[in-house]
């Protein structure tokens, strides 16, 4: 059986899953409405693709396996180790927004690897769709990218993936997915099937089986692996190790299918290997080829994990120990190749691709049962050839034209420079902003506050450039609880005219615990469990109602954003909260001499 190997990649939101889950449902290998491929819980709850998942379908004969990536920029990481694994792309791009940051940034990756992607103009249906426009778009956006004419060659496919249609022509609505099948048939290459030579072949990406341990999944160049076959594990480095096959699996819709030999060409799951990494090369000989490393982007951000030490440490939590925190990092390193942890013996250096990037590791571990605290988010600064340099990212808006003014201003102040600005449809405007990412952390919030919701905001890495000098972003300071107990309603309806509560009446509150925020810029004690002085005098018009505005209910993404320099973020299986370092006021007029 022939084999072909594809991954579908896009920006956020543009219709991958939907496609995959399409595809998958149309040749029969999941039945329903279920089966999708975000499995994952967050995944689900929030809409986007996390992690990079395998599946495969046969049609007309052939077994084509698809790796469904995601589309959200903090998450590239899956994306870039996936493109060196795979023959061809399928670049989703939706018909009515066309390319947008993350396009770019996977396009490009694609590309620089000399495939050659198949175009889905997605989402045709939109009243606003203008697929003639977007065409021209892609076709530009691969001029841009410096594609060759082999690439600039690409067909074009027009679907609605959510109704499982396509066709070849604009104004023909198709029926079902062939088009798209049948073009991945004809312009993808067959996987070569070396199955007499030497076994060569390379995992991209890592899982792990509470019975078998650490999962390599990986692509065979060349020859043949059976269980219980001796390899060999080597990388660029020099490492040389020995190892035996335990299980292997092949996959069958989204189902991994045990077997007892895997061929050239195939995408298949490996146990047995404990300390094998995205790169390596598996072979049966030492002087076999070494296959060339798989290249990741570097973390732009970091922030320190520690054990919670608040006054409500342990009431939540199963897991609330130094060790177990420990053991917990150590795993996701087994799995999330984007992330780097620096392990010291109170504290753990966590450096990550993004706010969201790290915010989905801290929102697991709260599910698994784990309390910590974390500090403030910081941009990675290192120096190049004598250079202070930091991280940059382009920054795509669109927004409101009436609020446009609002945006440039906030981003003028945290060192953006606009390279291009451009009147949509609707009344809306699109911005290209190149901005420090120092100065993006913590802005999200604000975004959807300055723009009523009614704006969107995407990123791109553009790499390392030189220091962009101070950056002011904070205009609020914190509202700190000065005292412990239960908040009352009365207490809350005098605070809140001072700035935006983070909590609601009857929450137990510490001494040390950030409250709200103050809108005139500098912290603020408060006594958020202060209650109505009672006399056995009443008056006419002095017993109002409280009416208080619902909380500012803090998230792990807005605490990460919120937070300032001398706050933690804790974090337990029910509650988020902020919090100063320092929880007596007397130590932190201390902490602020010393500086």
């Amino acid at each position: 059986m022939e084999i072909r190997n594809i991954a579908i990649i896009a920006h956020v939101d543009h219709g991958k899953t939907t496609l995959t889950d399409a595809l998958m449902r149309q040749t029969g290998m999941v039945t329903g409405e279920g089966g999708s491929m975000d499995s994952n819980q967050l995944e689900q709850e929030r809409g986007i693709t996390i992690y990079a998942k395998n599946a495969s379908l046969n049609y007309k004969g052939t077994k084509v396996n698809i790796v469904d990536t995601p589309g959200h920029a903090d998450f590239g990481s899956e994306v870039e180790r996936v493109l060196r694994s795979i023959d061809s792309v399928v670049l989703v791009v939706d018909a009515q927004e066309g390319p947008m940051p993350q396009t770019r940034f996977v396009l490009k990756k694609s590309l620089e690897l000399g495939l050659k992607p198949i175009v889905v103009l997605n989402k045709i249906d939109k009243p606003a769709a203008r697929p003639d426009e977007v065409s021209e778009m892609v076709y530009e956006l691969f001029l841009d990218l410096g594609a060759n004419d082999e690439q600039l060659d690409f067909p074009v496919v027009y679907a609605i993936a959510r109704e499982g249609i396509a066709s070849t022509t604009l104004g023909d609505k198709g029926t079902n997915l062939d088009p798209i099948l049948d073009t991945i048939l004809s312009h993808v290459p067959a996987a070569p099937s070396d199955t007499g030579a030497s076994l060569v072949a390379q995992p991209f990406n890592l899982g792990y089986d509470n019975f078998v341990g650490r999962l390599a999944v990986a692509r065979i160049y060349k020859g043949t692996l059976s269980v219980n076959d001796n390899v060999v594990i080597r990388n660029i480095e020099g490492k040389n190790e020995t190892g035996r096959v335990v299980k292997l699996f092949t996959f069958s819709g989204q189902d991994r299918v045990e077997a007892t030999t895997v061929t050239a060409g195939d995408i298949v799951m490996i146990a047995g290997l404990p300390t094998i990494e995205i790169g390596d090369t598996i072979s049966k000989a030492l002087d076999e080829e070494l296959l060339p490393a798989i290249a990741i982007d570097e973390p732009t951000i970091s922030l320190n994990f520690f054990v919670n030490d608040s006054p409500f440490a342990g009431r939540e939590g199963k897991f609330v120990t130094n060790k177990q925190i420990r053991e917990r990092l150590e795993k996701e390193l087994e799995v999330n190749v984007g992330l780097k942890i620096e392990f010291g013996d109170a504290s753990y250096k966590v450096f990550g691709r993004g706010e969201l990037h790290v915010a989905i590791l801290l929102e697991n571990m709260r599910r698994e049962g784990y309390e910590v605290q974390v500090s403030q988010p910081q941009v990675i600064i290192k120096e190049v050839d004598g250079v202070k340099v930091e991280p940059y990212e382009e920054v795509t808006i669109e927004c409101p034209q009436e609020v446009t003014g609002t945006v440039i201003e906030k981003m003028g102040k945290r060192k953006g420079i606009m390279t291009d600005m451009r009147e949509g449809s609707g009344g809306y405007t699109r911005m290209l902003i190149e901005v420090p990412t120092r100065g993006l952390l913590g802005y999200r919030g604000e975004f959807t506050i300055d723009t009523r919701g009614e704006g969107t905001l995407y990123t791109r890495v553009l790499g390392f450039r030189p220091y962009a000098g101070e950056i002011k972003k904070r205009d609020t300071g914190s509202m700190i609880s000065m005292i412990s107990g239960k908040a009352l309603a009365f207490a809350l309806d005098n605070l809140q005219n001072r700035g935006v509560l983070y909590i609601a009446p009857s929450v137990e509150v510490y001494e040390g615990m950030v409250v709200g925020n103050v809108t005139k810029g500098s912290d603020m004690s408060v006594n958020p469990v202060k209650g109505k002085q009672l006399t056995n005098m009443r008056s006419s018009g002095t017993d109002e109602a409280v009416k208080l505005v619902p909380a500012w209910e803090l998230s792990i993404e807005r605490g990460l954003e919120t937070m300032a320099e001398d706050e933690y973020l804790e974090v337990t299986p029910q509650s988020v909260r902020l919090r100063k370092q320092f929880l007596k006021e007397g130590d932190r007029t201390k902490a602020g001499r010393k500086k």
